[in-house]
């Protein structure tokens, strides 16, 4: 793989507690959805559902792995046939 995944998961661990010191645990889960998506490219987002495939999400926060399997489908980048 070649971005480092542990890099990856920091980043998320790092952005999720941010979002997740919010009052609203939902709308919390939302923003950090969406400023993935925005801020981090494809590469990093497919990268990061690989390694949540592999491992069940290990070295995760709580708060990011619901967020990202909860909203899948808004973070990950898809194929456009999908």
């Amino acid at each position: 793989m070649g971005m480092n995944t542990t890099q990856l998961i920091k980043m998320a661990n790092q952005i999720g507690a941010f979002f997740a010191s919010q009052p609203n645990l939902e709308q919390a889960r939302t923003d950090f959805a969406l400023h993935l998506k925005k801020q981090w490219d494809p590469q990093m987002r497919i990268a990061l559902y690989a390694h949540i495939d592999a491992t069940a999400g290990e070295d995760l926060s709580a708060f990011a792995l619901e967020a990202l399997q909860g909203l899948r489908q808004q973070i990950e980048p898809l194929p456009k046939s999908a």
